[in-house]
């Protein structure tokens, strides 16, 4: 995906993959690196992956090659981060979740419904006049439904992170710290 930064020049969306020891301030390191270079993050997402002792921190901003490769090299260096991988999109699943709240009343609840029904999404919460809906999938799909969505008035939005991982049986935490983490 292709952005247009403030400086008219074209950026590149890119997802971070960054593998991390489950440390207190290492977050704060990371997104501090990227403040300090001026790049906004647009998407974070952090939880411990299949071991305890092992974060994953993936990241989305809109940042030009040459100063991905410095920002990659940079956060190389700091302490307790074991692995980093700029995500390829052809080879890559890449998911979000949203919870939607929509104005639904009698009156557009069934065109809202065929909405939730063309995205094959859930209504988790009904209301009189709202319902709540869970949303998984690519950020293209999310903004289409948030999109249609939008005429009938969207209460409240919570959107995660994107979360990703490589295509096929290979794991990105497979040999870090010289040990087979997923038992393979």
């Amino acid at each position: 995906m292709t952005y247009q930064s403030a400086s008219n020049r074209d950026t590149s969306l890119h997802t971070l993959s960054v593998l991390v020891e489950n440390r207190p301030g290492v977050l704060a390191r990371i997104s501090g690196l990227f403040a300090r270079r001026a790049f906004n993050i647009n998407s974070l997402s952090v939880s411990p992956t299949e071991r305890p002792d092992i974060s994953r921190i993936t990241v989305t901003a809109a940042v030009d090659e040459v100063p991905l490769d410095q920002i990659v090299k940079q956060l190389n260096k700091l302490l307790h981060v074991l692995k980093i991988v700029d995500l390829d999109p052809n080879t890559t699943v890449e998911r979000e979740l949203v919870l939607i709240k929509v104005a639904a009343n009698q009156t557009n609840r069934s065109d809202v419904l065929e909405i939730v029904r063309l995205f094959r999404v859930r209504v988790v919460d009904v209301n009189p006049d709202s319902l709540t809906i869970e949303a998984t999938g690519a950020s293209g799909k999310i903004d289409a439904l948030l999109s249609l969505l939008e005429h009938y008035g969207i209460i409240e939005l919570v959107r995660s992170g994107s979360v990703a991982v490589t295509r096929g049986p290979k794991a990105l935490s497979e040999k870090v710290m010289g040990s087979e983490i997923t038992g393979r």
